[in-house]
């Protein structure tokens, strides 16, 4: 299977719905949904039938187009007052991946630009801007994927956690991006560790999944086999994704990322976040003021058992993502190019926030 001609979501021809992978079926099923509701795209959305922060933004962009498109009315107050209800619906599915909120943003600003337009052609303009959302993503992940490719050498050994890949993007995706360009220029001698990633196995499931389909080198290990890995000399370089970046480079992602980054410091291997410029929240200070998702218990005590492996009754705390210090962080990729500490200053030097 070419994992790159997987479509994460894309808007139907007929623009009657968005077609959607369903992530959480994978890697046993590979099925298509086809979401028309604004309700469905906010479960999708929620339960992680589309999940990694670019894929959210395009699949936020793509919805809200739709759902604006059936809005019936003439009369560009009213439009304009039913599209920011939809827009807030669905920017309450999830809290943290700021790709949603950017990408609701970006389209609420095209149409207000163009609300002295018949509606007609508001709707219309929505749909073309959603398309540049995903073309723009596509060219993201390739842009990060050469500046990361940039730091490989040959026989390098790769660790990722959760999954940055073409499943998390509209293609290639983020911390991905620099083995499928190694991949394209023939470079066969690297080897790709995966951490499992619980409780929700994103990196057994989907990452492991991708990268094997493609036909790279891929080890999967459990999450507390990384320090083992690393003190074995089997890593050299560590990339991850993220769901979103503080100016001061502090970065949130799934949970247990932070551990990667403590254990990649200890042994001395460099640590680089692959960040879209859209994932950088230049008006929060620190990670501090990422608000980290809280999940259901079940996801930890009973999902992919075939029984209850926890006693009935006992607490869980199932926090979503993590946040990295940015003193544990040795570079962050964006699209515009490599970020070294200070990052808030080397953001600004990129045009990042301004």
């Amino acid at each position: 299977m070419d994992v790159l001609q997987l479509d994460t979501v894309r808007l139907a021809a007929d623009r009657s719905c968005l077609e959607i992978l369903d992530q959480t079926l994978l890697p046993g099923t590979v099925k298509v949904l086809r979401v028309s509701r604004i309700e469905d795209i906010w479960e999708a959305i929620k339960v992680l039938r589309v999940r990694g922060a670019p894929a959210i933004g395009v699949c936020a962009g793509y919805g809200i187009a739709l759902t604006a498109s059936r809005i019936e009315t003439e009369d560009p107050e009213t439009f304009c007052r039913a599209f920011l209800e939809q827009k807030e619906y669905l920017a309450s599915a999830r809290p943290t991946a700021v790709n949603l909120f950017w990408a609701l943003d970006r389209m609420e600003r095209t149409m207000r630009a163009c609300l002295d337009r018949p509606i007609p052609a508001v709707k219309e303009r929505l749909f073309e801007e959603a398309q540049t959302i995903r073309d723009e993503d596509v060219a993201i992940s390739r842009s990060i994927g050469e500046i990361g490719f940039s730091l490989l050498r040959h026989g390098d050994g790769i660790l990722t956690h959760c999954n940055a890949g073409t499943l998390a993007t509209a293609k290639y995706g983020t911390a991905t991006a620099p083995m499928y360009a190694a991949q394209a220029r023939g470079w066969t001698d690297f080897r790709v560790y995966c951490d499992e990633t619980r409780p929700l196995l994103q990196g057994a499931r989907l990452t492991a999944f991708e990268l094997y389909s493609a036909g790279i080198d891929t080890t999967l290990i459990c999450d507390n086999m990384a320090s083992i890995v690393m003190k074995s000399g089997k890593i050299n370089i560590v990339f991850v994704g993220c769901d979103r970046v503080a100016r001061n480079g502090d970065a949130a992602n799934k949970i247990g990322t932070s551990g990667v980054a403590i254990l990649a410091r200890h042994y001395g291997i460099p640590f680089y976040v692959c960040a879209p410029s859209s994932t950088i929240d230049m008006t929060l200070d620190s990670g501090d003021q990422i608000p980290i998702e809280e999940r259901a218990a079940e996801e930890v005590t009973e999902m992919w058992y075939r029984e209850r492996m926890a006693p009935q009754g006992v607490k869980v705390y199932n926090p979503a993502f993590d946040v990295t210090d940015h003193s544990l962080i040795t570079g962050i990729i964006t699209e515009k190019g490599l970020c070294r500490a200070p990052y808030g200053p080397a953001f600004e030097a990129l045009g990042i926030g301004t």
